[in-house]
C-alpha cells in the first residue's frame, strides 16, 4: 500500500533527514521562519513558489518534489515504500576500557572503515535486535579460533547483556575486553559464568557476574578469504 504524503510531510521528513531543524532550513533559504513553520503545521498548503524553491535547494530536492512528490531528490529519499526492505548502516565501534568496566563506543576516527548495511528486516525479524543497539567491531587475537579468528567483522547486540543461553559475548574480564563464550554456572552462589575460550591452548575460567561487564552478545561474523 503506497501512503499518501503531504507537502509538510515531505519538508519534515527530509529536514529530518539531513539534520536540519525548522529554523536552519528558514534561515540557510533566507525566508521567514513563519514560512516553513505554516507549512509545517498545515497553515499553507499553497505557499509561495518562489521561497519555496529557495527552500528545496537547501533540502537538496527539486521544488516539484516537496510540492507533488515526483522530482529528483539528491541520495537517498526518506520515503519509501517499504521500509524494513530498506538497509540500514550499522556504526563501527571499539571496544575501550573504562573506570566502570569496558564500553563500546562508536568509533569516529576510523573514516576509512568499511561500512556495513543490513537489511532492516533481518535485523529486526532474524535478530529480533533495534539497530541503534548494534555496533560493527572487529576481533584480535586468537582465543576463540577457529570460530573467531584475529581480524573478523563481528556484529554485537549490546541490548543482550545475559549469557543465558550461552554464547559469545564481547566483555571485560578484568583484565581486558575480550571476545569470550561465555554459560552460566547453574544454581551458583553469589551467580557466576564460565568464561571459555573455543582455542584449546586457553584454560576456561570463572568469574562472578560482578567481575566481568558484559558489552553484548556477539550475533553474526564475517571473514574476508
Amino acid at each position: 500500500m503506497t501512503l499518501h504524503h503531504t507537502l509538510a510531510d515531505r519538508l519534515r521528513a527530509r529536514a529530518h533527514q539531513l539534520g536540519l531543524s525548522p529554523a536552519h532550513v528558514a534561515e540557510m533559504a533566507g525566508v521567514n521562519r513563519s514560512f516553513v513553520y505554516d507549512i509545517l503545521r498545515g497553515r499553507s498548503t499553497r505557499p509561495n513558489v518562489e521561497r519555496l524553491g529557495a527552500v528545496a535547494q537547501v533540502l537538496k530536492v527539486e521544488r516539484d518534489w516537496l510540492i507533488h512528490g515526483i522530482g529528483d531528490v539528491e541520495g537517498t529519499p526518506p520515503f519509501i515504500e517499504n521500509p524494513d526492505e530498506a538497509f540500514v548502516s550499522i556504526a563501527h565501534a571499539s571496544p575501550r576500557p573504562s573506570m566502570g568496566g569496558g564500553a563500546v563506543v562508536q568509533d569516529h576516527e576510523d573514516s576509512a572503515g568499511r561500512a556495513y548495511h543490513f537489511r532492516r528486516s533481518w535485523i529486526k525479524g532474524s535478530l529480533g535486535a533495534s539497530p541503534s543497539q548494534l555496533r560493527i567491531m572487529h576481533v584480535e587475537g586468537d582465543s576463540m579460533a577457529p570460530t573467531l579468528l584475529s581480524g573478523d567483522t563481528v556484529l554485537v547486540d549490546m541490548a543482550r547483556r545475559a549469557p543465558n543461553p550461552p554464547g559469545i559475548f564481547v566483555l571485560d574480564d578484568g583484565m581486558g575486553l575480550v571476545a569470550k563464550r561465555l554459560e552460566h554456572i547453574p544454581n551458583s552462589d553469589p551467580p557466576a559464568v564460565r568464561v571459555i575460550s573455543d582455542n584449546p591452548v586457553y584454560s576456561p575460567y570463572e568469574r562472578t557476574a560482578d567481575e566481568i561487564h558484559i558489552v553484548g552478545r556477539i550475533r553474526w561474523f564475517a571473514r574476508e578469504i
